[in-house]
């Protein structure tokens, strides 16, 4: 099922939005390692959106959808992606504390 344009642009937006997060987190933290993450974020910004099947009210549905990440060089995107789709309950305050 192909995005609409409108879908498009939000999801641009919304990638564009990890993007200036994971930033921020890895200066917040003053180490990190972004490319892993700044590589795979449009792709997992769809994925996240519009394929898989998740349920932020009830993160232990069992049929809900699961994304393993084995490089953990990536983690700090799934940190900002949680915080901006609303899971895990990931304030501001959280990611300015993690180091990686």
């Amino acid at each position: 099922m192909p995005l609409s344009k409108q879908e498009w642009l939000a999801l641009e937006k919304k990638a564009h939005e990890l993007r200036r997060l994971c930033l921020d987190t890895t200066y917040w933290a003053g180490s990190g390692h972004i490319g892993g993450g700044m590589s795979v974020m449009d792709m997992l910004t769809v994925l996240y959106h519009k394929y898989m099947r998740l349920d932020v009210k009830n993160p232990k549905w069992e049929d809900r959808d699961r994304f393993i990440l084995s490089g953990g060089h990536g983690s700090m995107l799934l940190y900002s992606l949680f915080h901006l789709f609303g899971y895990g309950n990931l304030s501001m305050d959280d990611l300015s504390l993690i180091h990686i």
